[in-house]
């Protein structure tokens, strides 16, 4: 059943049953074999980022000290374009986004136990009509969203494995953060950790 959670931002948790979410966790296998994960960098300071990250799609978003936040057509350490999206997620975009064009970059976020996201705003996109649909698999996550400001209040709630999250509408430029990875909270694989999967468009539509 899904809830609305903030203005314009709704969870549907258990999206993704067991079967499915072991079936999600092979094709980010294969993104990831294809695509390695690598450890952005803050811009200006070249900070590392405590997750670790690729991308599926035409475009992934990538940052680093010299060039900061941006989305480029290759991976930015093998020089590679990026796998395709695979059609189960995919699948999950036109479940979920209520939008009529594919994405365009999936993020896979790798959150280790110590991992954190600071508030942030999902803006590096032309395309802010189209909702930014997220999906969690392995350990529990607490997740805190708040408003257009980030000043304005926030709440903080868990995603576990198979959750979905939709920021669309007046809860797109939402401000929005991982506070902490919850070890132990999921046996879908053995070492623990979190993956987070954001779809996005970045262009519009021709």
């Amino acid at each position: 059943m899904t809830t609305t959670i903030a203005p314009g931002v709704t969870l549907t948790p258990g999206y993704l049953n067991r079967t499915a979410q072991d079936e999600l966790l092979a094709a980010v296998r294969a993104v990831i074999a294809a695509a390695p994960l690598f450890v952005p960098r803050m811009p200006r300071s070249g900070k590392p980022m405590s997750v670790k990250m690729t991308s599926c799609g035409p475009l992934g978003w990538v940052t680093d000290e010299a060039r900061g936040y941006r989305y480029q057509a290759v991976h930015p350490e093998t020089g590679a374009p990026w796998p395709p999206i695979p059609d189960v997620i995919t699948k999950a975009w036109r479940d979920l986004s209520g939008y009529a064009h594919l994405p365009e970059a999936c993020l896979v976020n790798f959150y280790a136990a110590d991992a954190r996201m600071g508030l942030h705003q999902d803006k590096d996109e032309k395309d802010l009509a189209a909702p930014v649909v997220s999906l969690s698999l392995g350990d529990t996550g607490l997740f805190r969203v708040g408003g257009l400001k980030r000043s304005d209040p926030t709440r903080s709630l868990r995603l576990a494995s198979g959750d979905a999250v939709v920021l669309g509408g007046e809860g797109r430029l939402a401000f929005h953060g991982v506070d902490r990875i919850l070890p132990g909270t999921s046996t879908l694989w053995p070492d623990g950790g979190r993956i987070n999967l954001t779809l996005r468009r970045v262009n519009p539509p021709r």
